[in-house]
C-alpha cells in the first residue's frame, strides 16, 4: 500500500491532539480512559502515538475505544495492522477493523479497505467492491480518495476510462490542494482531454502543483515553454524546470535536459553535461536516454527497468 496513505493517516491522527501535551489534560484523559469513556481512550491513544511516541501504548488504548465501537479507533487499529505500527503487521485482522470503521462512515476507513480489495490484501482481490469503498471516501471529501477515482478513471485503471468522471474527482482534489490532482487537471487543460484547451489555466494548476514539489508538474510546466509554438515559449525557462524535475529523479525531465545540454537550447552547449543527464534517465531503464548515450559513443548494456516517466 502506498506510503502517502500512511501519511495521511498520520496527520489525521495528529489533527486535535492535545495542544502541547499538557500534563493537567493527560492526566484528566487517563483518568477517563481507566473509567472507560471510549472517546477520552482514543484520544489518548493519538496522544501516546504523536506526543510520546509510544505506538505499543497507543494501540492499547486506541483497541479498548475499538472494541466499544468508536468508529476513529477502528479506522486506527485497522491501519496500524496495514502497516504494522505498534503490532505486527496483519492484512486479514487489518481488514476486519478497516470494515468495522468504513461501515460507520469512516472515510480513511472507507478508503484504506478499498485499497485492501484493490490489492488483494487480506481479502480477495475485487475491484468492484475497492471502487465502491473509495467512492464512498470521496464523496465525504476525503481529497486522497478523490485524487484515487480521479487518476484511475483518466487513465482507464481497473475501471472504464472515463474523461468526464476523472475530470470531475480531479477538480474536487485539485480545489482541496492536492498536488497530483493538480498536476493531471493542468495536463488535461494543456491537451484538451475533456476540457478545451487552455494553456493558462493548465499552467495556474501546474504551478500550483510545482510548489509542492511535484516533478511531473515541473516537467509539464518545462515542457511547455519548450513548445516553440506556444506564446511565451522560453527555452531557458524550461531548462529551469527540466533541472527542478531532473533533480528529483524524473527520468523523462533528465532525458529532456540532457537534450537541452546537447543542442544548446536554453542553455550552453555541453556534451558532457548532456551525458550525465542522459545516463541518469538511462539508468531509471529510459529508453531514448539510452539510444542518445549509443550514438555518443556509449556501449552500456543496459538492463530493461520500468520506465518512471
Amino acid at each position: 500500500m502506498k506510503a502517502f496513505h500512511k501519511v495521511a493517516w498520520l496527520v489525521a491522527v495528529a489533527t486535535g491532539v492535545l495542544a502541547g501535551g499538557c500534563v493537567s489534560g493527560v492526566a484528566r484523559l487517563a483518568r477517563d480512559a481507566e473509567r472507560g469513556d471510549a472517546e477520552a481512550q482514543y484520544r489518548l491513544g493519538r496522544h501516546s502515538s504523536e506526543v510520546r511516541k509510544d505506538e505499543v501504548e497507543a494501540n492499547r488504548w486506541l483497541r479498548k475505544a475499538a472494541e466499544q465501537g468508536h468508529a476513529g479507533a477502528q479506522a486506527c487499529v485497522g491501519i496500524g495492522y496495514v502497516f504494522g505500527i505498534g503490532v505486527d503487521k496483519d492484512a486479514a485482522e487489518a481488514v476486519r477493523w478497516l470494515r468495522k470503521a468504513a461501515e460507520q462512515g469512516n472515510a480513511l476507513a472507507q478508503l484504506t479497505l478499498g485499497l485492501c480489495y484493490s490489492g488483494g490484501d487480506g481479502v480477495d482481490k475485487d475491484i468492484a467492491e475497492a471502487f465502491k469503498w473509495i467512492r464512498k471516501s470521496a464523496e465525504q471529501g476525503y481529497v486522497e480518495a478523490q485524487n484515487y477515482l480521479g487518476v484511475h478513471y483518466c487513465a482507464g485503471i481497473g475501471v472504464a476510462k472515463d474523461i468526464t468522471e476523472a475530470l470531475k474527482w480531479l477538480r474536487k482534489a485539485a480545489e482541496q490542494g492536492h498536488g497530483q490532482s493538480q498536476c493531471a487537471l493542468g495536463w488535461c487543460y494543456y491537451t484538451g482531454d475533456g476540457v478545451s484547451k487552455d494553456t493558462v489555466e493548465a499552467v495556474k494548476w501546474l504551478r500550483s502543483s510545482a510548489k509542492q514539489g511535484c516533478a511531473a508538474a515541473q516537467h509539464s510546466i518545462g515542457a511547455i515553454y519548450a513548445e516553440s509554438g506556444n506564446v511565451g515559449s522560453d527555452a531557458a525557462e524550461a531548462v529551469r524546470w527540466f533541472r527542478k524535475a531532473a533533480e528529483q529523479g524524473y527520468a523523462m525531465a533528465q532525458f529532456n535536459l540532457g537534450e537541452c545540454y546537447l543542442v544548446g537550447r536554453g542553455v550552453m552547449q555541453d556534451t558532457a553535461e548532456a551525458v550525465k543527464w542522459f545516463r541518469r534517465a538511462a539508468e531509471q531503464g529510459h529508453e531514448s536516454a539510452q539510444e542518445a548515450l549509443e550514438k555518443l559513443g556509449d556501449r552500456t548494456e543496459w538492463t530493461p527497468l520500468e520506465i518512471r516517466d
